[in-house]
């Protein structure tokens, strides 16, 4: 039997990207600068899924997810459409959530694009999708012994981007890099701030030969993402060196105890039951929209880099400083 600490590791991530230059929620006129606001008073009847209301997509963040695809080098559809993601959870009070899928007729935004790492590594991205935000559970202690969870809707229906990699990664550290790179792309472009609490969050995908991909749920920083894969490789690793089998399943990444803890079951696609979003007719993307995204494209981080470098001689330190 082949040692289990030299098994190949597989890491993919799917990264949850607020568009926080929005002034308003993905299909209602609702304030997207909730940060600072009480709970529950960002709200209104169409984000809230009162029956009877109709959503209306924000033209901006379609526009921010395509001036995203382009730097990402990903091909944009002419034309997108909404899906419905049916799941029961506290934090999504349509009980589905309206985003996007690549399957049965679906098209999301952009597909096919990469980021290249430190050392030539690609990391390819399978696709770019927008989608609204759930709201945010808070609990009384840990997730496990809490006997109550508060729900503020306030993030109900903020526009995101999710950005889906394939498994290229083969280390937490590769993890840490690419998120890193994708961040510093997002600000050049002025359509997401890192730095603001909860616009970044992401799940990880991980396998080890011989064993099953597991999910780690909602990691919110990038330091925490490399923490939890470490564990997650330990973990998994010391289950198949018992002979045990790693179940697929979804995993939440405690920070205080610095483990992960099962959350449920993995589901599959068919378990969220997808199908088009009625009250959305399919949004066209032009090539007049996509050109003029393109004129209004600062110049990006690895360009930028390699300029300074080519310019004035500096090093490739500096040049990432500056």
């Amino acid at each position: 039997m082949q040692e289990v600490v030299d098994l190949k590791v597989k890491i993919g991530l799917e990264v949850h990207c607020q568009l926080t230059n929005l002034k308003s929620k993905l299909f209602c006129s609702c304030s997207a600068d909730y940060r600072q606001s009480g709970p529950n008073t960002h709200i209104c009847p169409v984000c809230m899924g009162v029956p009877g209301t109709l959503p209306i997509v924000n033209r901006k963040a379609v526009d921010d997810a395509v001036l995203i695809a382009l730097a990402l080098n990903m091909e944009i559809s002419p034309k997108t459409l909404f899906y419905r993601k049916n799941y029961f959870y506290p934090d999504m009070p349509k009980n589905f959530q309206i985003s996007q899928y690549d399957k049965a007729g679906g098209i999301p935004i952009a597909k096919s694009g990469s980021i290249q790492l430190d050392g030539g590594k690609i990391v390819h991205i399978t696709r770019l999708q927008l989608e609204e935000d759930p709201g945010k559970l808070s609990y009384e202690g840990t997730i496990e012994t809490s006997r109550a969870a508060l729900v503020d809707y306030n993030r109900a229906g903020i526009a995101l981007v999710e950005i889906v990699t394939e498994p290229d990664m083969s280390s937490p550290r590769e993890a840490r890099i690419f998120l890193q790179k994708l961040r510093s792309i997002l600000e050049h472009l002025s359509v997401s701030s890192g730095e603001l609490e909860g616009s970044m969050r992401c799940d990880a995908n991980i396998s080890i030969a011989g064993g099953t991909r597991v999910e780690i749920k909602n990691i919110s920083s990038f330091k925490e993402v490399e923490r939890a894969l470490n564990f997650e490789i330990t973990r998994q690793r010391n289950l198949l060196r018992k002979g045990m089998r790693v179940g697929r399943e979804a995993r939440h990444w405690d920070e205080t105890r610095r483990i992960t803890i099962s959350l449920r079951v993995k589901e599959e696609e068919e378990d969220y039951r997808y199908f088009p979003e009625p009250d959305l007719v399919p949004v066209v993307i032009t090539p007049e929209q996509i050109e003029s995204e393109k004129a209004a494209m600062p110049e990006l981080p690895e360009s930028h880099k390699e300029r300074l470098m080519a310019q004035y001689g500096i090093s490739q330190q500096n040049a990432e400083v500056l």
